[in-house]
Protein backbone atom coordinates (compact mmCIF):
# COMPACT_ATOMS: atom_id res chain seq x y z
CA UNK A 1 0.00 0.00 0.00
CA UNK A 2 1.13 3.57 -0.69
CA UNK A 3 2.60 5.27 2.39
CA UNK A 4 2.49 8.85 3.63
CA UNK A 5 4.20 9.84 6.86
CA UNK A 6 2.90 13.09 8.32
CA UNK A 7 5.73 14.15 10.60
CA UNK A 8 6.27 16.76 13.32
CA UNK A 9 9.98 17.55 13.41
CA UNK A 10 10.02 19.43 16.71
CA UNK A 11 10.97 23.06 17.34
CA UNK A 12 14.35 23.01 15.60
CA UNK A 13 17.02 21.36 17.77
CA UNK A 14 18.01 18.05 16.09
CA UNK A 15 18.14 16.26 19.44
CA UNK A 16 14.46 17.05 19.94
CA UNK A 17 13.37 15.12 16.85
CA UNK A 18 11.81 11.87 17.99
CA UNK A 19 13.36 8.51 17.01
CA UNK A 20 10.03 7.61 15.36
CA UNK A 21 10.25 10.70 13.14
CA UNK A 22 13.85 9.91 12.20
CA UNK A 23 12.92 6.34 11.25
CA UNK A 24 10.05 7.55 9.08
CA UNK A 25 12.25 10.07 7.27
CA UNK A 26 14.87 7.41 6.64
CA UNK A 27 12.19 5.10 5.23
CA UNK A 28 10.93 7.78 2.82
CA UNK A 29 12.15 8.49 -0.68
CA UNK A 30 10.45 11.89 -1.03
CA UNK A 31 10.26 14.74 1.49
CA UNK A 32 7.69 17.53 1.20
CA UNK A 33 8.19 20.60 3.37
CA UNK A 34 9.01 24.26 3.66
CA UNK A 35 12.75 24.34 2.96
CA UNK A 36 13.76 25.67 6.38
CA UNK A 37 12.37 22.55 8.06
CA UNK A 38 14.51 20.29 5.89
CA UNK A 39 17.59 22.43 6.57
CA UNK A 40 17.04 22.13 10.31
CA UNK A 41 16.83 18.34 10.06
CA UNK A 42 20.28 18.16 8.47
CA UNK A 43 21.95 14.93 7.40
CA UNK A 44 18.93 12.69 7.85
CA UNK A 45 17.44 14.32 4.73
CA UNK A 46 20.41 13.52 2.51
CA UNK A 47 19.79 11.18 -0.42
CA UNK A 48 16.08 12.01 -0.51
CA UNK A 49 14.16 13.87 -3.18
CA UNK A 50 13.23 17.26 -1.72
CA UNK A 51 10.01 19.04 -2.64
CA UNK A 52 10.41 22.53 -1.16
CA UNK A 53 7.31 24.70 -1.34
CA UNK A 54 7.31 28.18 0.23
CA UNK A 55 5.15 29.50 3.02
CA UNK A 56 1.64 30.20 1.81
CA UNK A 57 1.61 27.04 -0.33
CA UNK A 58 0.27 24.71 2.35
CA UNK A 59 -2.56 23.33 0.22
CA UNK A 60 -0.14 22.64 -2.60
CA UNK A 61 2.20 20.85 -0.19
CA UNK A 62 -0.56 18.60 1.12
CA UNK A 63 -1.80 17.80 -2.39
CA UNK A 64 1.72 17.05 -3.59
CA UNK A 65 2.40 14.74 -0.65
CA UNK A 66 -0.81 12.81 -1.26
CA UNK A 67 -0.11 12.58 -4.99
CA UNK A 68 3.44 11.34 -4.45
CA UNK A 69 2.31 8.73 -1.97
CA UNK A 70 -0.55 7.63 -4.22
CA UNK A 71 1.94 7.16 -7.07
CA UNK A 72 3.80 4.60 -4.97
CA UNK A 73 6.54 6.74 -3.44
CA UNK A 74 7.04 6.49 0.29
CA UNK A 75 6.57 10.13 1.21
CA UNK A 76 7.09 12.28 4.29
CA UNK A 77 5.20 15.53 4.75
CA UNK A 78 7.12 17.46 7.38
CA UNK A 79 6.35 20.46 9.58
CA UNK A 80 8.18 21.94 12.54
CA UNK A 81 6.78 21.45 16.04
CA UNK A 82 3.87 19.04 16.19
CA UNK A 83 2.38 18.66 12.73
CA UNK A 84 -1.06 18.21 14.30
CA UNK A 85 -1.01 21.64 16.01
CA UNK A 86 -1.67 24.52 13.59
CA UNK A 87 0.12 22.55 10.92
CA UNK A 88 -0.24 20.27 7.92
CA UNK A 89 -1.88 17.16 9.34
CA UNK A 90 -5.34 18.71 9.49
CA UNK A 91 -5.07 19.82 5.85
CA UNK A 92 -4.28 16.27 4.70
CA UNK A 93 -7.42 14.96 6.36
CA UNK A 94 -9.49 17.88 5.13
CA UNK A 95 -8.50 17.01 1.56
CA UNK A 96 -9.44 13.37 2.19
CA UNK A 97 -12.77 14.55 3.60
CA UNK A 98 -13.34 16.58 0.43
CA UNK A 99 -12.55 13.49 -1.65
CA UNK A 100 -15.03 11.38 0.28
CA UNK A 101 -17.68 14.06 -0.25
CA UNK A 102 -17.06 14.33 -3.98
CA UNK A 103 -15.38 17.74 -3.85
CA UNK A 104 -12.04 16.32 -5.03
CA UNK A 105 -11.32 14.00 -7.95
CA UNK A 106 -8.48 11.93 -6.53
CA UNK A 107 -9.86 8.51 -5.56
CA UNK A 108 -6.28 7.20 -5.44
CA UNK A 109 -5.74 9.22 -2.26
CA UNK A 110 -8.07 6.88 -0.41
CA UNK A 111 -5.62 4.01 -0.91
CA UNK A 112 -2.78 5.83 0.84
CA UNK A 113 -1.76 4.53 4.25
CA UNK A 114 -1.32 7.65 6.38
CA UNK A 115 0.67 7.64 9.62
CA UNK A 116 0.83 10.80 11.73
CA UNK A 117 3.96 11.14 13.87
CA UNK A 118 3.78 13.90 16.49
CA UNK A 119 6.63 16.17 17.45
CA UNK A 120 7.56 18.38 20.37
CA UNK A 121 5.44 21.51 20.03
CA UNK A 122 6.66 25.07 20.41
CA UNK A 123 4.62 25.49 23.58
CA UNK A 124 6.20 22.39 25.13
CA UNK A 125 9.65 23.66 24.21
CA UNK A 126 8.90 27.11 25.61
CA UNK A 127 7.41 25.74 28.82
CA UNK A 128 10.43 23.52 29.41
CA UNK A 129 12.85 26.37 28.77
CA UNK A 130 10.99 28.49 31.32
CA UNK A 131 10.47 25.77 33.90
CA UNK A 132 6.92 24.42 34.26
CA UNK A 133 4.60 27.00 32.76
CA UNK A 134 2.09 24.35 31.62
CA UNK A 135 1.73 22.87 35.09
CA UNK A 136 -2.04 23.32 35.13
CA UNK A 137 -4.85 23.67 32.61
CA UNK A 138 -3.82 25.48 29.45
CA UNK A 139 -4.94 26.29 25.92
CA UNK A 140 -3.54 27.60 22.66
CA UNK A 141 -4.91 30.43 20.55
CA UNK A 142 -3.68 31.40 17.10
CA UNK A 143 -3.91 35.15 16.53
CA UNK A 144 -3.83 34.79 12.76
CA UNK A 145 -7.12 35.91 11.25
CA UNK A 146 -6.20 34.84 7.72
CA UNK A 147 -8.40 31.73 8.02
CA UNK A 148 -10.37 32.39 11.22
CA UNK A 149 -12.51 35.54 11.70
CA UNK A 150 -11.16 37.90 14.34
CA UNK A 151 -14.53 37.88 16.10
CA UNK A 152 -14.10 34.15 16.73
CA UNK A 153 -10.53 34.58 17.95
CA UNK A 154 -11.59 37.39 20.27
CA UNK A 155 -14.34 35.26 21.76
CA UNK A 156 -11.83 32.48 22.44
CA UNK A 157 -9.47 34.90 24.19
CA UNK A 158 -12.33 36.04 26.43
CA UNK A 159 -13.20 32.41 27.18
CA UNK A 160 -9.58 31.57 28.01
CA UNK A 161 -9.42 34.60 30.28
CA UNK A 162 -12.63 33.68 32.05
CA UNK A 163 -11.42 30.10 32.49
CA UNK A 164 -8.05 31.30 33.84
CA UNK A 165 -6.11 29.11 31.41
CA UNK A 166 -2.40 29.45 30.75
CA UNK A 167 -2.40 30.61 27.13
CA UNK A 168 0.09 29.99 24.34
CA UNK A 169 -0.35 32.48 21.53
CA UNK A 170 0.73 31.09 18.17
CA UNK A 171 1.20 33.39 15.15
CA UNK A 172 1.19 36.44 17.44
CA UNK A 173 2.25 38.95 14.76
CA UNK A 174 3.34 39.09 11.15
CA UNK A 175 4.45 41.80 8.74
CA UNK A 176 0.79 42.51 7.95
CA UNK A 177 -0.68 41.87 11.42
CA UNK A 178 0.66 43.90 14.32
CA UNK A 179 -2.36 44.87 16.41
CA UNK A 180 -3.95 41.58 17.49
CA UNK A 181 -1.44 40.75 20.23
CA UNK A 182 -1.89 44.06 22.03
CA UNK A 183 -5.65 43.66 21.79
CA UNK A 184 -5.38 40.15 23.26
CA UNK A 185 -3.23 41.57 26.08
CA UNK A 186 -5.87 44.18 26.89
CA UNK A 187 -8.58 41.53 27.01
CA UNK A 188 -6.57 39.35 29.40
CA UNK A 189 -5.82 42.32 31.66
CA UNK A 190 -9.52 42.41 32.47
CA UNK A 191 -9.29 38.86 33.87
CA UNK A 192 -5.87 38.57 35.51
CA UNK A 193 -3.30 40.77 37.28
CA UNK A 194 -1.02 43.14 35.39
CA UNK A 195 2.00 41.37 36.92
CA UNK A 196 0.99 37.96 35.47
CA UNK A 197 4.23 36.38 34.16
CA UNK A 198 4.72 36.13 30.41
CA UNK A 199 7.35 34.26 28.42
CA UNK A 200 8.41 35.50 25.01
CA UNK A 201 10.28 32.67 23.30
CA UNK A 202 11.97 33.37 19.98
CA UNK A 203 13.52 30.68 17.78
CA UNK A 204 13.02 28.11 20.53
CA UNK A 205 15.80 25.46 20.78
CA UNK A 206 17.62 26.94 17.77
CA UNK A 207 21.06 28.55 17.75
CA UNK A 208 19.69 32.08 18.17
CA UNK A 209 17.11 31.21 20.83
CA UNK A 210 16.09 34.15 23.02
CA UNK A 211 13.90 34.01 26.12
CA UNK A 212 12.38 37.14 27.64
CA UNK A 213 10.51 37.16 30.95
CA UNK A 214 8.07 40.04 31.40
CA UNK A 215 4.74 40.89 33.00
CA UNK A 216 1.44 40.94 31.15
CA UNK A 217 1.15 44.72 31.30
CA UNK A 218 4.54 44.99 29.55
CA UNK A 219 3.59 42.79 26.60
CA UNK A 220 3.88 44.74 23.35
CA UNK A 221 3.70 43.52 19.77
CA UNK A 222 6.77 45.58 18.81
CA UNK A 223 8.88 43.13 20.80
CA UNK A 224 7.51 40.07 18.96
CA UNK A 225 7.94 38.69 15.45
CA UNK A 226 6.68 35.74 13.41
CA UNK A 227 9.35 33.43 14.88
CA UNK A 228 8.07 34.02 18.40
CA UNK A 229 5.75 32.17 20.76
CA UNK A 230 4.05 34.17 23.52
CA UNK A 231 2.99 32.28 26.65
CA UNK A 232 0.86 34.01 29.28
CA UNK A 233 0.54 32.51 32.74
CA UNK A 234 -2.71 32.24 34.63
CA UNK A 235 -3.56 34.12 37.81
CA UNK A 236 -1.57 31.60 39.88
CA UNK A 237 1.57 31.38 37.73
CA UNK A 238 4.76 32.47 39.45
CA UNK A 239 8.02 34.00 38.19
CA UNK A 240 10.96 33.10 40.43
CA UNK A 241 14.59 34.17 40.14
CA UNK A 242 17.63 32.20 41.32
CA UNK A 243 20.73 34.28 40.68
CA UNK A 244 20.89 34.77 36.92
CA UNK A 245 18.29 32.08 36.25
CA UNK A 246 14.62 32.84 35.68
CA UNK A 247 11.83 30.31 36.03
CA UNK A 248 8.08 30.44 35.52
CA UNK A 249 5.86 27.73 36.90
CA UNK A 250 2.12 27.29 37.30
CA UNK A 251 1.11 25.64 40.59
CA UNK A 252 -1.19 22.69 40.33
CA UNK A 253 -2.51 22.86 43.88
CA UNK A 254 0.16 21.00 45.83
CA UNK A 255 0.41 23.96 48.23
CA UNK A 256 -2.44 22.37 50.16
CA UNK A 257 -0.31 19.27 50.71
CA UNK A 258 2.94 21.17 51.15
CA UNK A 259 1.32 23.14 53.95
CA UNK A 260 0.55 19.98 55.91
CA UNK A 261 3.26 19.06 58.41
CA UNK A 262 2.92 15.36 57.66
CA UNK A 263 3.42 15.73 53.88
CA UNK A 264 7.16 15.04 53.99
CA UNK A 265 6.58 11.99 56.17
CA UNK A 266 4.09 10.57 53.69
CA UNK A 267 6.52 11.14 50.83
CA UNK A 268 9.29 9.32 52.72
CA UNK A 269 7.09 6.44 53.89
CA UNK A 270 5.06 5.32 50.87
CA UNK A 271 4.45 1.84 52.28
CA UNK A 272 2.83 3.27 55.38
CA UNK A 273 0.77 6.04 53.83
CA UNK A 274 0.31 4.85 50.25
CA UNK A 275 2.25 6.00 47.21
CA UNK A 276 1.64 9.67 46.39
CA UNK A 277 0.39 9.86 42.82
CA UNK A 278 -0.35 12.71 40.48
Amino acid sequence: MSKLFVIGAGPGEPDWVTPKAISAIKASTDLVAYGLYLNLLGDVCQGKTHHDLPLGKEIERARLALNLAASGKTTALISSGDIGIYAMATLVFELLDYQLNGQEQHPEWLNVDIEVIPGVSAMQAGASRAGALLGHDFCTVSLSDLLTPWETIEQRIHSAGQGDFVISFYNPVSKKRDWQLNHARDILLTYRPAETPVLIGRQLTRDDEALTFIQLAQLDSKDVDMFTLVMVGNSESRHIVNGQKNWIYTPRGYSKKLGQSSYADRENSPTQYGVVTE
